[in-house]
């Protein structure tokens, strides 16, 4: 099997070959960190690359899951468009304030680090809202939104795609509260819904109609990512009453419209602690949480399972703090999940960036075992050979 086979055969519990091993990302610091242990100079994370890269995939032998519609996907821009002009606007010695794409002023560090801490935001009123972003929503006919169409049809229609066909399905909420900030988006819930209601309707409107477009090109999907990092470790960012008000009859929009275009496997990714959100979300016809983060509140991927069955698909759900630990408790957990890992609708690996506290010898200690008992040795794709001070782990 393909990659692309492997995958749509998971996400519909038919038998495959193996399961897909595949792996959210690194933190750019952890991939400088294990240069110092092994890992070849080539094996790099570039500006531009994201949470992965040709690179880190080549060498760790990493399936590929998709990546909201990036790699080798033609994308569909459900964003602002065009974005804003990215541009510094003081530099403060290892820390600059910028000026990102989406509007918000930030202080970040120059080298990484954590999420950049949000200093201020051009959207807090509706009056900047019709001024700055409603334009940049709705300009559906911007070339920078679709794919060359042609090249796209090649991939669409090829029977031996060999990676998932993945297409993004913007965002709801998530963006908005990066845009808007946490408070002041909290606060318009209750000081003007009115405003907030067509905020969303906006934000679907727009995943909507970009699709529809793209769908009658021809377009054909095996997966929709829908990006919604709305929770937090005590629970949503927004109640699920004005969840079930306000985002439900939209996300029905969407994913009734992705159904009928054949794509059935729609995700939403969400950090935190998602529980009091998931039965919602499939309410509104999104079957897949991404990437199911662990965090402090002890989210379980088994557990959601036996509460969910069947109709809800998982992906994640491996706590990455378990790396940072001793080999017999990275095995101990795989082999927990493996019972998962077998049932099907389920691709296990890391619940979020891999940080720089795991050693490089943890890691790939961690995808030999899952190589072998996930992938049961089948078909796997070559892994790099560490060298220097880690030379020999293997």
């Amino acid at each position: 099997m393909n990659d692309r086979q492997r995958f749509i055969a998971t996400m519909h519990y038919q038998p495959r070959d193996r399961s897909p091993i595949c792996n959210f990302g690194f933190w750019p610091e952890t991939i400088d960190a294990w240069h110092g242990q092994g890992l070849p100079d080539w094996v790099r994370m570039e500006p531009g690359d994201g949470i992965s890269s040709a690179s880190t995939d080549t060498f760790f032998g990493i399936d590929p899951w998709g990546d909201y519609g990036g790699k080798d996907c033609p994308r569909i821009n459900c964003g602002l468009c065009p974005a804003f002009e990215e541009r510094v606007l003081e530099d403060r010695g290892d820390q600059e304030v910028v000026q990102q794409s989406d509007g918000v002023r930030v202080l970040r560090g120059k080298y990484a680090g954590s999420i950049p801490m949000h200093l201020g935001h051009l959207l807090v009123d509706r009056a900047s809202w019709r001024e700055h972003y409603l334009p940049r929503l709705t300009n559906y006919d911007h070339p920078a939104r679709y794919p060359n169409w042609t090249e796209a049809r090649a991939i669409w229609n090829d029977p031996d795609c060999p990676f998932p066909r993945v297409v993004s399905g913007g965002s709801l909420y998530g963006w908005l509260w990066n845009w808007m900030g946490v408070d002041n988006l909290s606060y318009l819930v209750y000081d003007d819904p009115a405003l907030f209601e067509e905020m969303v309707t906006t934000m679907a409107d727009l995943s909507v109609e970009t699709h529809r477009r793209a769908l009658a090109q021809g377009a054909r999907w095996d997966v929709c990512g829908i990006w919604e990092d709305m929770c937090y470790n005590g629970g949503p960012l927004l109640s699920p009453a004005h969840f079930r008000r306000y985002l439900v009859p939209q996300y029905r929009r969407m994913t009734e419209q992705l159904r009928r275009g054949g794509c059935d496997v729609i995700w939403v990714d969400s950090d935190g602690k998602i529980d009091e959100l998931i039965a919602l979300w499939l309410e509104g016809g999104a079957n897949g949480m991404f990437s199911l983060e662990v965090g402090t509140w002890r989210a379980d991927p088994v557990a959601i399972r036996q509460r969910y069955g069947k109709d809800l698909l998982l992906m994640g759900g491996f706590d990455k703090r378990i790396l940072a630990r001793s080999r017999r408790e990275i095995e101990a957990e795989i082999r927990r999940l493996t019972p998962l890992v077998e049932e099907g609708g389920y691709i296990g690996f890391c619940d979020h960036l891999v940080p720089p506290d795991v050693p490089l010898e943890n890691f790939i200690f961690y995808l030999q075992t899952v190589r072998a008992i996930w992938g049961k040795g089948v078909n796997p794709k070559p892994m790099g050979e560490p060298s220097g001070t880690a030379k020999g782990m293997r």
